[in-house]
């Protein structure tokens, strides 16, 4: 997916309020970050997914925090 085409539809996503999108495009954000080597990206995108997972109770909260974890940015949460 095009980085332009992924901000259009994160900004969507805000101005609908909608979570599970947002965990979505942030989640996905971060696994091209990832593919490219760009940690510091892939976590800030990461962290505001889990941000948004554990705002509304979605179970990819366990998941994303397992990322940050394995990158050293956070700690390791009990759900």
């Amino acid at each position: 997916m095009e980085k332009d085409d992924l901000d259009r539809l994160l900004l969507k996503a805000h101005e609908q309020d909608d979570h599970a999108a947002l965990i979505h495009y942030y989640t996905k954000a971060a696994d091209e970050r990832e593919a490219a080597q760009d940690i510091d990206a892939a976590c800030f995108y990461l962290t505001h997914a889990f941000v948004f997972a554990l705002e509304s109770g979605a179970p990819e909260a366990e998941t994303l925090n397992a990322r940050l974890v394995a990158h050293g940015r956070a700690h390791r949460l009990e759900f």
